[in-house]
């Protein structure tokens, strides 16, 4: 039978010595060490257990890595919006901001009026387009809202923060633009060609059977037939 493992060892699972009686588990130090438990907020000297941290753990770099961040001052502390409500230094979005939300309601109507465009459903397409229209150009043309509770100048993370939010807002405003008007062309040439094919589309509707359908293809230019025209 091996030999019972020594209690030197700094193992807290090893057993206790020959003769002692079961006692409950806690950390083992080493002799002679009147420490309870180690600081809880960095490395001590010697070894010590339990929650206080190891010797052998590294301390706080000179570049100041391991450290929280410092709050800017103005009210911008305390999470992502401040605790006055108004516009966090790394905050690009702030629904607040009547120029942000024109900007994010022009990204969505031009997606889906381009989306219902290409599907031949114009009466929506049309109707989307044009709202996101309206939201692209007057979230372009309004500025970004400055954030609430800032006294004095604004620090480099402030001006940082609002060049962000500037440049998001511009770049959905934009994407909202060129969605809006990709839809609209779509919706547009569909009725330029209602207009000056009336015949085709007369002929079309009122036929009675496929072949008929077919024979109004005639109507049509050639390059048009494989686009616009009645397929088998």
């Amino acid at each position: 039978m091996p030999d019972r493992q020594s209690t030197n060892d700094n193992n807290p699972f090893a057993p206790p010595p020959e003769g002692q009686p079961d006692q409950p588990w806690q950390p083992r130090r080493p002799e002679g060490s009147d420490q309870a438990d180690g600081p809880a907020d960095g490395p001590t000297s010697g070894p010590t257990s339990g929650p206080g941290w190891s010797s052998s753990q590294p301390g706080r770099s000179s570049d100041g890595w391991g450290r929280r961040p410092e709050q800017p001052s103005g009210g911008q502390g305390g999470g992502p919006g401040g605790p006055e409500g108004g516009q966090g230094p790394g905050l690009r979005w702030d629904p607040t901001d009547p120029a942000q939300r024109r900007a994010r309601y022009a990204v969505l109507s031009g997606m889906w009026a381009f989306f219902f465009a290409i599907f031949n459903i114009p009466e929506l397409a049309l109707l989307l387009g044009a709202l996101g229209l309206y939201w692209a150009i007057s979230a372009l043309r309004a500025r970004v809202k400055a954030p609430e509770g800032i006294d004095g100048p604004p620090t480099p993370v402030q001006v940082a923060a609002a060049a962000g939010a500037a440049r998001s807002k511009r770049t959905s405003a934009i994407s909202g633009l060129v969605a809006s008007t990709v839809a609209l062309a779509i919706v547009a040439s569909g009725f330029a060609m209602h207009l000056v094919y009336r015949d085709f589309y007369e002929c079309r509707d009122d036929a009675l059977t496929t072949q008929a359908q077919l024979a109004c293809n005639d109507l049509l230019p050639k390059p048009l037939q494989d686009t616009f025209g009645v397929r088998e």
